[in-house]
């Protein structure tokens, strides 16, 4: 009697632990998905800085910019990684045509600044996707394997998805 007892007390507490590590892992992927959030609305901070100053050196270029704006109000709204990635090339796009049109503007120390920050938060940017598919295929490599599939299928976890960018 003591025997079943204590067999179902490790029983559940080996449950409790691999349960445990599920929803740690969970939470990583929370907490990456997080981290890229913080680098797209530093990257998004910068936006209007862009349109202000690329306004005084082009008209034309103002329409897209105002699109790219409305991008940003768009993942603002729904915190869509999709949209964030689109949004991110087109101001890639913008910047190099900017760039090869007027050649003046390379010398505003406020556009220089503009795209160093630019750069430089792409950069943390990509760091942070990168974390978050390292968090991704560990989470989805613990539901998927033996016995943590069994805990995975009764609490219903189901596997994230892997931050891919669309090349359209």
């Amino acid at each position: 009697m003591y025997l079943l007892i204590i067999l179902l007390i490790i029983i559940l507490l080996v449950l409790a632990i691999m349960y445990n590590s599920i929803i740690k892992l969970k939470r990583k992927v929370e907490q990456s998905k997080s981290g890229i959030d913080v680098y797209c609305q530093q990257r998004f901070d910068l936006i209007p800085n862009l349109v202000k100053t690329v306004k005084e050196y082009a008209n034309y270029e103002s329409k897209v910019l105002e699109n790219i704006t409305s991008l940003r109000e768009q993942y603002f709204n729904t915190k869509d990684l999709t949209i964030g990635e689109e949004l991110n090339n087109k101001v890639n796009k913008v910047l190099i045509a900017i760039d090869e049109n007027y050649p003046d503007l390379k010398a505003s120390e406020q556009f220089l600044n503009l795209q160093k920050n630019l750069v430089k938060t792409e950069n943390q940017l990509q760091a942070a996707r990168r974390i978050y598919n390292m968090d991704v295929t560990a989470y989805n490599t613990k539901i998927s394997i033996v016995p943590f599939n069994i805990i995975a299928m009764i609490f219903k976890f189901k596997p994230a998805k892997l931050f891919e960018i669309d090349e359209k």
